[in-house]
């Protein structure tokens, strides 16, 4: 930070200890005209994960007391309004891993997604489009149910009839992943957020949303005029400009969850390190052949290009979310094609050689799409290319769906200083290849909520390094290795040369055949060990 002057730790440790009832009065006798409002915790950011933190500390009775204060400058009450169209879906969608699903159930979440407009999905089948070698990954790798079911009739009352009653305690269903829309998990936390615990009844703390709300600046507090005066030197003091005029709060614990280009993380000084892929992520979302069955709907596709890879992921009702990682010029070109030709595009990204599809995105070409389509197709056989037998066909692009974003990876160097925690995008990005970025903000959330909880638990107070160095060790090294995990198969599969092609495409078929690696691998990306 800018400044690091010595705070008054048994001054804080006194006030923190207080009742959660007098610890309020003292509050509010300090907000005067020349202090802040004090908080316990001031969340900047009202995306996914600052509000899946907030909900986390709602749900657990030993944070119910905190007084709390969320900043966004967006409109959050529209979010808790949402009304959503029937068979429409927002191109915005995240495959929810089912640690994530679990810690949603465990916060009260989950049970206010509308659960008809997400699909869970129970195999990935992945391939390269250079070489064609593919992979299958399937429930049975990466949680065990149905092996566990066949070893526990074998072997009754073995430790395999154990673990399968812990799978099934888990509340999962098998699912590889769920598909949600951002919009249904912001809305199911926005309504976790206004629910009255009954655990708070008697001594309800101050839960302050403040949206519409622009922060100005983030400064650290002056010293105190008197020797009574809470000493708030080291407490960041948000300046905020709401619409009915300037605020100023002071945070016990300020937390940035405020995106990529985080100012809470500027306030603190953190730096954060990586590298732009010079690619786009193009988003859309499509309409599937109505004769697909509906296991096929059931199962996730992705092809590794040169160029980028290209995901389908399954939705309800015959839809599907694209996601196509690809140059900054194939991405631009894409959002100007007509609705027909867009969809030749995805079908031609997921069925023809590599040469092929760069010749269809050739701007000087007077041929469409589609018609370069229709001739190319019968002539690229499937087993050139990998092309899985259930893969089905794009029949449909919903309207104004196509849109398109940077892509790069950032990881800040610590996600803890003094009084000030990040997570979600502040503390990390990554590229979107494994469909990971917003599962490590909800672990991040997790993480810091149970933190936070242990420190009230123990008296600490939850601003200072003593109570969030467990969160930085919980979190940094497990995201690390995801984002460097990541970032090596993106560099891996935009290589074309002979050598690196053939190295990959090895290890891909030794993979498949390696069904213990295979589950440990699907184990890790289902946020487990």
């Amino acid at each position: 930070m800018s400044s690091h002057r010595m705070a008054s730790p048994a001054l804080l440790r006194r006030l923190f200890a207080l009742p959660p009832a007098l610890r309020r009065t003292l509050y509010s006798t300090t907000a005067t005209t020349n202090q802040p409002d004090i908080y316990d915790v001031v969340c900047i950011g009202g995306g996914p994960a600052g509000l899946a933190l907030l909900s986390a500390l709602k749900a657990n009775p030993s944070t119910q007391t905190l007084k709390i204060a969320l900043l966004d400058a967006q409109d959050l009450g529209k979010t808790r309004d949402t009304t959503f169209v029937d068979d429409e879906y927002s191109n915005r969608c995240s495959s929810l891993t089912p640690s994530s699903v679990k810690f949603l159930r465990r916060i009260g979440v989950w049970e206010s997604i509308a659960s008809n407009r997400t699909q869970s999905y129970h195999a990935m089948d992945v391939w390269d489009g250079v070489s064609g070698s593919k992979i299958h990954f399937d429930s049975i790798d990466g949680q065990g149910g149905g092996l566990l079911d066949a070893v526990a009739e074998m072997v009754p009352g073995s430790r395999f009839r154990q673990s399968r009653r812990r799978y099934e305690s888990g509340g999962l269903d098998g699912a590889v992943a769920t598909m949600c829309e951002n919009t249904n998990l912001t809305r199911a936390l926005m309504a976790r957020t206004h629910t009255t615990d009954h655990q708070s009844a008697l001594s309800p703390a101050p839960f302050n949303i403040l949206d519409k709300t622009r922060v100005e600046s983030i400064h650290l507090g002056p010293e105190p005029e008197t020797e009574a005066a809470l000493d708030l030197s080291q407490w960041p003091i948000i300046n905020a400009q709401t619409p009915t005029g300037n605020n100023m709060l002071a945070a016990r614990l300020l937390v940035g969850a405020d995106g990529a280009n985080s100012p809470v993380r500027r306030f603190a000084e953190i730096p954060s390190h990586g590298w732009d892929y010079n690619q786009h992520g193009v988003v859309a979302t499509l309409h599937l052949d109505q004769h697909s069955s509906q296991s096929v709907l059931r199962t996730a596709y992705q092809r590794f290009l040169p160029t980028g890879p290209i995901a389908l992921l399954p939705l309800p009702d015959n839809k599907a979310s694209l996601v196509w990682s690809t140059t900054p010029q194939h991405a631009l070109q894409l959002k100007q094609l007509p609705p027909q030709d867009f969809i030749a595009m995805v079908n031609a990204a997921f069925r023809l050689v590599p040469v092929d599809i760069d010749y269809m995105l050739n701007p000087s070409s007077t041929t469409s799409p589609s018609s370069k389509l229709s001739w190319r197709e019968p002539a690229t056989p499937p087993s050139s290319t990998g092309l899985p037998r259930s893969f089905p066909r794009i029949t449909g692009l919903q309207a104004d769906t196509v849109a398109s974003f940077p892509l790069r990876m950032r990881h800040a160097s610590t996600y803890t200083g003094h009084r000030v925690a990040l997570l979600g995008d502040a503390a990390h990005t990554i590229h979107p290849l494994a469909g990971q970025g917003l599962n490590l903000g909800l672990g991040d959330a997790e993480s810091l909520a149970d933190r936070i909880a242990y420190g009230v638990e123990h008296g600490m107070d939850i601003g200072s390094c003593w109570c969030l160095d467990g969160y930085n060790g919980d979190r940094w090294a497990k995201n690390n290795a995801m984002l460097g995990v990541v970032d090596k198969l993106q560099k891996v599969y935009s290589a074309t040369s002979g050598p690196v092609v053939w190295g990959r495409s090895f290890g891909v078929e030794v993979l498949e055949r390696l069904g213990a690696v295979k589950g440990a691998l699907m184990g890790a990306a289902a946020g487990g060990r």
